[in-house]
């Protein structure tokens, strides 16, 4: 193994330095950067503490708290999960949660996926994608990735948003652990507060594609 990297017993997740992942990982371009196994990838998303005490002990979400009703975001990038919650610090998203996936539903969510803003890239008429926009339960947006103090980057990552069906079959069904790492979070925080970036570490991610072509020309992962 790159003794670089490290396995983190408590996460179950191996971690690199932060360092050591700029020099690995594409700088530009569109790609979907996750912390995989051979089957599984990781996905996060930040809750408040009564949603995800319920879905730590249960490994699904749900409870009196949470909605299946609306949109819920899924992020498969680190660094793109901590811009949008800060860190573990913004209101309704003090606990960050690793949820572990079979890369084979990752891409039938991929599969369901409307990009949420017309782009001829993709789209042949505005009307094709309003169409799309209606049937589809998936929403698919790439923005610009963020370093470890939010400022954005050339390359840009992919948030999935999930309704109906496709999100209670993930919330329910496709999740295969759920794990809390918001003390991991919080610990690389302080790092980064105290300005030891030389010393941060983020999970070891790689770029993922899909097993169809035409699906990731469809979805923009280059």
């Amino acid at each position: 193994m790159n003794t670089n990297l490290t396995k983190n017993n408590l996460l179950h997740i191996t971690t690199e330095l932060y360092r050591n992942s700029i020099q690995r990982l594409p700088k530009t371009g569109q790609h979907l950067l996750g912390h995989q196994t051979e089957d599984l990838i990781v996905v996060y998303q930040a809750y408040n503490h009564r949603i995800a005490d319920f879905a730590v002990e249960h490994q699904f979400l749900g409870g009196n708290h949470y909605s299946y009703s609306r949109m819920s975001w899924i992020k498969p990038n680190f660094l793109w999960m901590m811009y949008r919650c800060g860190w573990a610090e913004k209101e309704n998203q003090e606990r960050v949660l690793a949820l572990w996936i079979q890369k084979t539903d990752l891409e039938k969510i991929l599969g369901e996926a409307a990009i949420s803003s017309f782009n001829p890239q993709y789209y042949q008429s505005h009307a094709q994608w309003m169409a799309d926009l209606e049937q589809k339960e998936v929403r698919l947006q790439w923005d610009p990735d963020h370093d470890p103090y939010g400022n954005k980057l050339q390359r840009r990552a992919i948030q999935l948003g999930l309704k109906g069906k496709t999100l209670e079959d993930f919330g329910k069904h496709q999740i295969r652990k759920v794990q809390d790492v918001t003390d991991f979070v919080k610990q690389q925080k302080q790092l980064l507060d105290a300005g030891c970036l030389d010393e941060l570490s983020v999970p070891f991610e790689t770029v993922f594609k899909t097993s169809d072509a035409a699906l990731n020309d469809r979805v923009g992962i280059e």
